[in-house]
């Protein structure tokens, strides 16, 4: 919005040429949804708070979790205002990938917030059922990367829908750029051809994967929001150089014109973290919830699809990765294990993993600390895959 007001104006006022440069409408788009976030975040939770939407905490969860019981919920609206107001403001809203990324994070966030709706209203802990839950995030999954797979190549919205139509009609077969392949980071000539069908699949699994992978991370106090803001800010970098002819040619990377923009949008969300995280430390005066979580995950899935670093991104969220093999493992085993012996058995003290070490006796701080530790480094591991090839 302000820079088609820069744009308008600018002839007449030289200076506001400055809007025509990505970082710097990223930097202010950071700043803003910073001041938004700290700003708006007292009368989020007041309103939180006069709403009794606090958390329902689980009783066969660690004991000193309890204490927690009440304290507001939800608070990922923050967030989402924060992202939304800064990208409508300093985004080049014709951008054919900035809608996307905004349409996937909130609506991945309206699914979270009709969850934790339910959570708590009805104060039960398990909100929506999965089925349900998991049947909207598909629908809005499915149809970002449709959009998505044609959106490589087309310079436009419309072009991308006129791509969409000439490949239902040629009978599916049309097939996709090189640079729609998925790159093998830390080599330069390795990349698998994955066709339309292979990129859809793909990219539904990368966004509702991440989405789920962030919420079974936030379970304590800051530990899904400061990777989210290290990962998020990392996958800006690679926008910001998949978007330039320049820097792509030079580091061996697909060049994704439009792509930039999303440095913009990356900025907003590593803004609005850092301000829910003022009010999420430990002890938290909110949480974010699935509103917060399921949206957010859902953002950094679409963003990497979009820059092509889908391998990257799972190095980057290794702690995402983490908590989420540990819960697949923990119900596998137990289901096999009860099958077999009638009694169910556990690898794991308690799943997700960061409830896994509070039973072996770590402080609820040092888990949180330990595990950004380990996402900055694989974050630095993740933005060496641009030279090490």
């Amino acid at each position: 919005m302000l820079l088609w007001l820069a744009q308008y104006f600018q002839q007449d006022l030289g200076p506001l040429r400055i809007f025509n440069f990505i970082t710097f409408r990223a930097v202010f788009a950071t700043i803003t949804a910073v001041l938004i976030g700290l700003f708006a975040g007292p009368a989020v939770i007041r309103k939180l708070t006069s709403l009794k939407v606090g958390q329902a905490v689980r009783q066969d969860g660690p004991q000193t979790h309890l204490k927690k019981h009440g304290t507001p919920t939800m608070g990922g609206v923050l967030i989402l205002i924060a992202i939304g107001v800064s990208t409508l403001l300093w985004c080049d809203l014709s951008n054919r990938l900035v809608w996307p990324v905004l349409v996937v994070t909130l609506g991945f966030g309206a699914v979270g917030w009709a969850d934790d709706y339910r959570k708590v209203v009805y104060q039960d802990p398990n909100g929506m059922r999965s089925g349900e839950k998991y049947f909207w995030m598909s629908l809005i999954g499915i149809v970002a990367a449709l959009y998505l797979a044609f959106s490589v190549s087309a310079p436009t919205p419309a072009k991308v829908w006129e791509l969409f139509f000439a490949w239902v009609q040629s009978g599916f077969a049309l097939d996709l750029p090189p640079k729609a392949d998925l790159i093998v980071p830390f080599v330069k000539t390795i990349s698998y051809p994955l066709g339309v069908w292979g990129f859809i699949a793909l990219t539904y699994c990368v966004i509702v994967g991440t989405s789920n992978a962030v919420n079974f991370t936030d379970g304590l106090d800051g530990l899904a929001i400061m990777p989210t803001v290290m990962v998020g800010s990392a996958l800006g970098v690679f926008a910001y150089l998949t978007g330039s002819a320049t820097y792509s040619k030079y580091l061996f990377i697909p060049h994704i014109p439009g792509a930039g923009e999303l440095l913009i949008f990356c900025g907003a969300m590593a803004g609005a973290g850092l301000a829910f995280l003022w009010y999420n430390a430990h002890p938290a005066q909110m949480f974010m919830g699935d509103v917060g979580a399921l949206a957010l995950g859902g953002a950094l899935g679409t963003i990497a699809v979009i820059v092509r670093q889908e391998i990257v991104l799972f190095i980057m969220g290794g702690v995402f990765v983490a908590e989420t093999v540990s819960v697949i493992i923990q119900v596998s085993v137990f289901k096999i294990t009860k099958k077999r012996t009638g009694v169910g058995r556990r690898v794991f003290l308690m799943a997700p993993l960061h409830h896994h070490f509070e039973q072996k006796g770590w402080k609820e701080t040092q888990v949180v600390v330990r595990f950004w530790i380990i996402t900055m480094m694989l974050v630095l591991v993740g933005l060496s895959t641009l030279k090490l090839r």
